[in-house]
């Protein structure tokens, strides 16, 4: 049996264990969807564009237009993606019993089309978007329609307020949903993090919660010490292998 085959196995037997469990994920669980992360060497979203200079609260209320420039062909491929494995394979340790639901930092949606019931969006989604001036909710698609037809910024229907997406830009305090995660993590005795380098705070602190802790993820984290494993893997092969070990038929060499 190789190393891989015996975390693997040791990952499938900590989830047979006592729960609760939880997974918390990052950017990179949907780049085998397309969908790039944010600081990996040469392809990171970050190393591309300076966030501070589009993507902030500041700058949708100053120029508008910049935010969008800079902002919408990212929002939009989001919102178009598809799951992968991975989201998939989170999606049915849920179904089975294994998970009690997963934390993302993620606003691509991927998870909820993956099927995964509980979700704590705690960066937001693009599934609606919100008037800055009559909080008026709008479907994502009102805005990506009117951008598309050369309207920027977008603006609300009724009072003609400028829309932002419902996600948590640089600048604004973090949603209601990562409240909602500090009181679900409470007691939580597996955290499975997947795709995330464990440096953007407040949720690097997460992992501080859990009793135990096992990390999927392309480079290092200032968790892996703490870990009882860590994997350096695709994370699509790494969740359909775990399926494999629990239905019984072990890991494909």
């Amino acid at each position: 049996m190789t190393t891989y085959q015996k975390k693997i196995k040791k990952i499938a037997e900590m989830l047979c264990g006592p729960g609760p469990n939880f997974a918390l994920t990052g950017a990179g669980i949907s780049t085998e969807s397309g969908i790039p992360d944010f600081r990996s060497p040469g392809t990171g979203l970050w190393e591309k564009m300076d966030p501070t200079k589009t993507a902030t609260t500041a700058v949708l209320q100053k120029d508008p237009r910049v935010f969008y420039k800079g902002n919408f062909d990212r929002f939009f491929r989001y919102s178009n993606a598809e799951p992968n494995s991975a989201h998939y394979g989170l999606a049915a340790l849920e179904g089975r019993g294994y998970l009690r639901g997963v934390i993302t930092q993620n606003i691509d949606g991927l998870h909820q089309k993956a099927g995964t019931k509980s979700i704590w969006e705690v960066h937001g989604h693009l599934r609606t978007c919100s008037c800055q001036k009559c909080a008026e909710v709008f479907a994502f698609e009102y805005l990506t329609d009117q951008y598309a037809s050369g309207v920027n910024p977008p603006v609300c229907g009724k009072c003609e307020g400028v829309l932002r997406p419902d996600v948590v830009l640089f600048g604004d305090p973090m949603s209601d949903d990562f409240s909602d995660a500090l009181v679900a993590l409470e007691g939580c005795r597996l955290l499975i993090v997947a795709g995330t380098s464990l440096t953007v705070f407040p949720v690097a602190n997460l992992p501080a919660m859990a009793k135990k802790l096992v990390i999927i993820n392309r480079d290092p984290t200032p968790w892996d010490s703490s870990a009882e494993v860590v994997l350096r893997d695709s994370l699509g092969k790494v969740f359909s292998d775990i399926i494999n070990e629990l239905d019984g038929k072990g890991v494909k060499s």
